[in-house]
């Protein structure tokens, strides 16, 4: 079929998406098509994308080790900067090391195929990130879909696992906080489930990390089970306001992808700048002023959700994308920008709208906001 009929099949649907360009910075207000709007739209959780430390330092990592790894980690691309940065975030996880990657999906689909394969088996939730679904998919082990958050299905699969591969190895796949929903997965439960099978666990905390636990490390740290998780996966490019993700786990498994991870040894090096800016992001995150950022965003949460988890995500589910198209088109015309989630991010039938707080959201804005939506919807 011709891209161009493909593409007004996808017009038809509600399903096409096309790019638009900001003419501003990020942060709590973006200019786009020349109109100023309150952007409810990105993941910057605690507003450190434009934060003047973090651009400092920034510029301090050019200066000093400049904008170009030039190669890849195993060649001559690895240097100071990375290797500081993996050294204090293995500290702050409680891990034994850690290895930093060009971006979550390229640490998912290098790690996961790295660690399982033909033989093995995967058990993920099913409303995994698609980066966890396309490096399960890769790695050539057999793949099992748990409902989501069901942790008595996940059970039964592991039980039957065991009793019939009792040599295979198991991995676990899942996510701290939903991207989608802002819910949180029984992570207790999971580990112990895990343990009692001798599974190995991949959490993803790409919207925990910054948001919870005492010291901003996650859901893992919230919970004080960070040295009962296998492997802890996040990015920076959420609450950390960069880019690139990182992954913390033993020394041996970090050796070991070092040397089998495909998107770790072929791919160049994150900017030395970006190490260097990361490492100071990591210092900030866990100081007294992300506490503060922390309790400020707690605060804009409340607003929205009185009781319950410390997220910073929102859905409000519609159902068919025309009705999110809409809503959304609606608010954005009010000065608000609050994307519509369409399948494929999200299953048919689900379309909704998306808010993404921050702690640089005035509460008055954020109730604005609220009271907007529930008119709407």
């Amino acid at each position: 079929m011709d891209p161009r009929d493909q593409l007004t099949e996808l017009e038809k649907s509600g399903l096409l998406r096309s790019l638009r360009t900001l003419e501003s910075s990020t942060g709590p207000k973006i200019t786009r098509d020349g109109s100023e709007l309150w952007n409810f739209a990105s993941n910057d959780y605690l507003g450190l994308a434009c934060h003047p430390t973090i651009r400092e330092a920034f510029h301090e990592g050019l200066d000093l080790w400049g904008h170009g790894a030039a190669a890849s980690r195993l060649i001559t691309g690895s240097q100071p900067p990375h290797r500081i940065f993996e050294e204090q975030l293995a500290v702050a996880k409680g891990t034994d090391a850690a290895l930093l990657f060009s971006s979550g999906f390229a640490l998912a689909v290098g790690v996961v195929p790295a660690l399982v394969g033909k033989g093995d088996f995967v058990l993920m939730d099913k409303l995994s990130h698609a980066c966890l679904i396309d490096g399960a998919r890769l790695s050539g082990a057999t793949i099992r879909v748990f409902p989501h958050n069901d942790t008595r299905r996940l059970a039964e699969l592991l039980k039957s696992i065991r009793e019939k591969e009792s040599d295979a190895r198991i991995l676990i796949l899942t996510e701290s906080v939903f991207s989608m929903d802002g819910d949180l997965c029984p992570l207790q439960e999971i580990i112990d489930l895990k343990d009692h099978h001798n599974a190995l666990l991949l959490l993803d905390e790409a919207h925990g990390f910054g948001v919870l636990g005492p010291s901003g490390m996650g859901l893992a740290e919230e919970l004080g089970v960070q040295n009962r998780v296998d492997f802890h996966m996040g990015t920076l490019s959420k609450a950390a306001g960069l880019a690139g993700a990182y992954l913390a786990c033993g020394s041996a498994w970090q050796e070991w992808l070092v040397n089998r991870a495909r998107s770790f040894v072929f791919s160049t090096a994150p900017p030395p700048a970006l190490a260097h800016a990361a490492t100071r992001v990591l210092e900030l995150i866990r100081s007294a002023e992300g506490d503060a950022l922390r309790r400020r965003l707690r605060e804009n949460i409340a607003i929205f959700r009185p009781d319950g988890p410390d997220t910073p995500i929102f859905p409000r589910i519609l159902g068919e994308n025309d009705m999110a198209l809409r809503a959304s088109a609606a608010l954005e015309s009010g000065g608000f920008l609050v994307p519509a989630i369409r399948y494929p991010t999200v299953p048919r039938g689900t379309a909704r709208l998306r808010v993404s707080l921050s702690a640089t959201h005035q509460g008055g804005v954020v109730a604005d906001l609220k009271t907007r939506l529930d008119r709407l919807v």
